[in-house]
């Protein structure tokens, strides 16, 4: 091993030297276009969906009315269970009785999908 390390180092110049003379020199070629003039189009399409819920509630209060001519409550008029008669048999009679609990009085519920498509063309012209 010793040898091979001394021979080396002596040789090492002349090993360097044959490597620079015997190298050949790069040479770059020339390119020439074969074109002189030219055109390039591009086109990009894109697509969106909008899917759009739009949920729109209407509140109340409770509410509570009681109306009516010639009927005779039973109870109280709110009281569950009360019966109404008639007063005055063969007349004309009317009753009305509305009652809501507080919460959702209305719902509207509007769904609708949005679609957009859009295209870019892009053209772009070339000479020498």
């Amino acid at each position: 091993m010793k040898i091979f390390s001394a021979l080396f180092k002596m040789c090492r110049p002349l090993f360097i030297a044959a490597l620079l003379i015997g190298a050949a020199p790069a040479y770059a070629n020339t390119v020439t276009p074969n074109f002189t003039q030219g055109s390039v189009t591009s086109t990009s399409t894109s697509t969106q969906t909008i899917n759009e819920t739009v949920v729109h509630q209407i509140f109340g209060g409770d509410y509570s009315s009681y109306q009516g001519t010639n009927v005779t409550p039973s109870a109280e008029i709110n009281a569950s269970g009360t019966t109404y008669t008639v007063s005055t048999s063969g007349a004309d009679f009317s009753l009305e009785l509305v009652t809501r609990d507080a919460g959702v009085v209305e719902q509207i519920d509007t769904t609708r999908v949005i679609v957009t498509d859009q295209t870019t063309t892009s053209l772009s012209i070339f000479s020498q």
